[in-house]
């Protein structure tokens, strides 16, 4: 390993070609630099200077190690540059995962804002599910996730309610009920539904169960998509009806798909905001200040 202390010394050397200037310019005896340049050969293995009674002058190996010196010491600067810029919350990598985003302008105007705020920070956005992107906060491969309630998290992870939006009934547009303005859900028992799988998130499918067994019966699930976008898709080729958050309609843009209201009480769902307490990074605090002007 070479010190950077020996690099800019053979520097100096190398560009005053003259040990006594470059010993001034370095605030050291001369002697002791002419050492300090016999080590750095040493541990390169090969001569870098010709040195005689007229002076010093460079070798090929010399000058082609000066470049890679200045190369070296410029690297180095940069990334001690970059290193504050993260300390400080100027730079860095910022992950948020989120169920589909597409239906939350606020969110995507924080995104704008933060990218332009901030425009030395990589920002990486994953839509996943709300159970995967528990797994992602927890495993440290997220730093900000926006989901559905998931029950028994870790207690290292913050969770915040940001909204409740509608639950809406997703219709095929030649349903019988599609002209309907308020749809009562105990009129669908015998329904075919297509929901989301149960594994991806337990409390969104509890709640949506929960809502079909207040009307007084359990749905009967014909199909299932791990995408809510592709649970419409299925809607709109006659699989059966879904019930989705208000965010996919405003998100959805189907000529054979309707949403409707339900007229059952509590027939919302919350988008929380969830964070790793454990983080270190000062990036989340730094999107949560945008995100608080923003709501």
């Amino acid at each position: 390993m070479i010190e950077t202390r020996l690099l800019r010394q053979f520097i100096a050397v190398a560009e005053e070609l003259h040990f006594h200037k470059a010993a001034l310019r370095l605030h050291m005896a001369q002697p002791a630099l002419s050492q300090a340049i016999n080590r750095l050969e040493e541990k390169l293995g090969f001569a870098l200077l010709e040195r005689d009674r007229r002076g010093v002058k460079l070798l090929p190996a010399g000058a082609a190690f000066l470049e890679t010196a200045y190369t070296v010491l410029g690297q180095l600067q940069q990334g001690v540059e970059h290193t504050r810029q993260v300390s400080e919350g100027v730079a860095g990598t910022l992950t948020l995962t989120s169920v589909s985003i597409a239906g939350y302008p606020w969110l995507l105007d924080t995104l704008r804002r933060f990218r332009l705020t901030f425009p030395k920070v990589r920002l990486v956005i994953k839509e996943m599910p709300s159970a995967s992107q528990a797994k992602a906060l927890a495993s440290g491969e997220a730093d900000i996730a926006f989901l559905r309630y998931l029950p028994g998290q870790a207690d290292n992870i913050e969770s915040r309610l940001l909204l409740d939006e509608p639950i809406l009934m997703a219709l095929p547009m030649d349903h019988p009920n599609a002209g309907d303005a308020v749809i009562e859900l105990k009129d669908f028992a015998d329904a075919d539904f297509v929901f989301t799988p149960q594994v991806l998130g337990s409390g969104y499918h509890h709640q949506l169960i929960g809502l079909c067994e207040a009307a007084g019966f359990y749905p009967r699930v014909v199909q299932e998509a791990d995408q809510l976008h592709t649970l419409i898709g299925l809607v709109a080729c006659g699989f059966g009806v879904a019930l989705v958050p208000a965010s996919i309609a405003r998100s959805m843009n189907s000529d054979k798909v309707v949403f409707r209201p339900l007229a059952a009480e509590s027939s919302s769902i919350g988008l929380y905001l969830n964070w790793n307490t454990d983080n270190p990074s000062p990036l989340p605090r730094q999107f949560f200040s945008l995100l608080e002007s923003t709501l």
